[in-house]
């Protein structure tokens, strides 16, 4: 799951007990369900006809659904490295929280768990940060072969950015513009920028993508047919600067804005472009996560108002449950493509 907001508000050994007791019924509910969908997906197979449906099967050896960017074949769930890095997006003592807990061992520890229970991506932040390529490089030399997606920008001033060419090294599958700098530029009028770094991306031979929390800047995109082969979309837009947030709420808030109807547009935007893209922050960096039925529920929209090309990207914090596990069974029983 996304930011475990719950470790943020200090919740007492009994409630962590009883979530977890409550998670476990869940899961034992839900394990014979994602087995027949499995089965069904195996069946199914390249028989999916969504547009830009791949033409190799859709189910990974793990049993979860894939989809394809560029030339890779990617599951529909991605782990995402926001709590590996200790980002939050909730406060700044959830940030130690996840920082401290996630070492260099723990974080291999931690993809590698992920990659045994069939999930074949991971991506990481704008960075990235040090401990990440270092966790890579572990993981390599053990044997992992978990993809990597970098989302990373030279256009973002202040920023401890890699340049494409030092990123190369690491091997990514993928580099995408990252969503924040995207943003930003776009106001400023600098989309060319974007659209610059994109094609820095194509000659270094890697596929491109771009990240935004702002569904126009998705259509824009896609309407003026940049090069990138996808999207990465931000289901709110917590990008969005205080003076519009002062205009359309009519007063400002203290934190980042989570609109609930953000995410009915930007996933009206994903129905519409063409290229895969792959929808982060279901759970809204751990405000969708009080219950199990909570975490269910996004994912269910999720899966339910994208497209049959796009994935997910889900950050996960396993200290108190083990978050992968759960989402792989969400995945199979609401992100199939049978």
């Amino acid at each position: 799951m996304e930011d475990d907001r719950a470790a943020n508000k200090g919740v007492d050994v009994q409630v962590r007990a009883a979530f977890r007791q409550d998670r476990r019924r869940f899961l034992q509910q839900v394990s014979a369900g994602a087995m027949a969908i499995v089965g069904s997906q195996a069946m199914h197979g390249a028989a999916c006809k969504a547009e830009q449906a791949p033409a190799s099967p859709s189910v990974g050896p793990g049993g979860l659904p894939t989809i394809r960017i560029g030339k890779h074949r990617l599951t529909r769930l991605i782990v995402g490295s926001n709590p590996v890095e200790g980002y939050s997006h909730s406060s700044s003592k959830l940030d130690l929280h996840m920082g401290e807990y996630f070492t260099l061992e723990k974080t291999v520890e931690f993809i590698s768990s992920c990659e045994q229970l069939g999930i074949n991506t991971w991506q990481s932040g704008h960075g990235p940060s040090q401990k990440v390529l270092d966790a890579l490089k572990i993981l390599r030399e053990r044997g992992s072969k978990i993809q990597w997606c970098c989302l990373a920008t030279e256009t973002r001033p202040g920023d401890s950015q890699k340049s494409v060419k030092e990123l190369l090294s690491y091997k990514p599958i993928a580099i995408i513009h990252h969503g924040g700098a995207t943003d930003s530029l776009f106001r400023e009028g600098k989309a060319e920028q974007v659209h610059d770094y994109v094609k820095k991306v194509h000659d270094a031979g890697v596929t491109a993508g771009v990240s935004a929390h702002n569904p126009a800047n998705i259509a824009y995109m896609e309407e003026h047919g940049w090069e990138n082969e996808f999207f990465m979309t931000c289901l709110y837009q917590v990008s969005r600067p205080g003076e519009e947030i002062r205009r359309k709420l009519g007063t400002g808030i203290l934190d980042e804005p989570f609109l609930e109807s953000d995410r009915d547009e930007m996933t009206a935007v994903i129905r519409k472009v063409k290229r895969p893209c792959l929808a982060f922050k279901i759970l809204a960096a751990g405000r969708l996560c009080r219950q199990p039925a909570d975490v269910e529920s996004a994912f269910k929209y999720a899966f339910a108002n994208i497209k049959k090309t796009d994935g997910v990207i889900v950050g996960m914090y396993p200290r108190f449950a083990d978050e992968a596990r759960f989402d792989v069974e969400m995945t199979l029983r609401h992100g199939g493509l049978a």
